[in-house]
C-alpha cells in the first residue's frame, strides 16, 4: 500500500470565505495525511484561487493534495490526485489527463461491485460511505463496515467516510479502513487543529 494513502483525510467544508478555509486548513495541516478540496460552487475564479492557495499550503506541510470532482482544476493546480464519484469524469479519462503517477480515488458508496470495477479501472483508493450517520449528507446510503474486510482483496488502499469522529473512528480502522475521511469531525470542530489530533492519533494507534 502506498504509504501515503492511509490515516487522516480531511475534506474541506464548501465555502466562499477563503481566509476562513486557508485558517481552518492551516490549523489541521500538520495532524493530516491527505486534504481534499472540495467546493462545488460555480464561481470558477473562486476555486481556482482557493485550490491553489490549499495545494501551496499541501506542498509546505507534505500533505497529499486532492481535488474532488474536477480533474482539469486538479491539472492546473498541480494536485496530487483527483476523488470521482458516480457521475464525475471517467477514472480512465481522468488518467489520461494526469497521468501514470496521479492519485485516482473512485467513490464507492455501498457497493462493493462498483469497487471492483474501480479497482479493476486503476483507482489508486477505494472510498466506501456513509460508514455513519452522516450530517453532511443524511440521506447517503450506509455503508457496511463489514465491507472493508469483503473489499481487501481488491488490494488497494481503503478509506471510510461519513460521520466519522473521534468517539467511532476506531471502529473504522479496525474493521479494516486504511485512511478516514473527516469534513466536520475536523473542520466543524470548535478547535479544528485539536480534533485532528486526536483523530490523527487514533489513526497511529490503528483505532485501537
Amino acid at each position: 500500500m502506498p504509504a501515503r494513502l492511509k490515516g487522516l483525510y480531511a475534506i474541506t467544508p464548501d465555502t466562499e470565505d477563503s481566509a476562513r478555509l486557508l485558517s481552518l486548513a492551516q490549523a489541521a495541516a500538520p495532524h493530516i495525511d491527505i486534504l481534499q478540496y472540495r467546493n462545488k460552487s460555480e464561481d470558477a475564479v473562486l476555486r481556482l484561487e482557493q485550490a491553489q492557495a490549499l495545494a501551496e499550503l499541501c506542498r509546505r506541510h507534505d500533505v497529499v493534495f486532492i481535488v474532488n470532482d474536477d480533474v482539469e482544476l486538479a491539472a492546473r493546480v498541480g494536485a496530487d490526485g483527483v476523488h470521482l464519484g458516480r457521475d464525475d469524469a471517467a477514472l480512465s479519462a481522468a488518467r489520461r489527463r494526469l497521468g501514470a503517477g496521479a492519485l485516482i480515488g473512485a467513490s464507492c458508496y455501498d457497493s462493493l461491485e462498483r469497487a471492483r470495477r474501480a479497482a479493476e479501472a486503476g483507482a489508486s483508493y477505494l472510498a466506501f460511505g456513509a460508514v455513519f450517520p452522516s450530517g453532511t449528507k443524511p440521506d447517503a446510503a450506509r455503508a457496511g463496515l463489514g465491507l472493508f474486510s469483503e473489499a481487501r482483496s481488491l488490494g488497494a488502499p481503503l478509506v471510510a467516510i461519513g460521520g466519522i469522529h473521534a468517539g467511532n473512528a476506531g471502529q473504522a480502522l479496525a474493521a479494516g479502513a486504511d485512511a478516514i475521511a473527516v469534513i466536520g469531525g475536523v473542520f466543524g470542530a470548535a478547535d479544528p487543529a485539536g480534533a485532528a489530533l486526536e483523530l490523527a492519533e487514533i489513526c497511529r494507534r490503528g483505532g485501537r
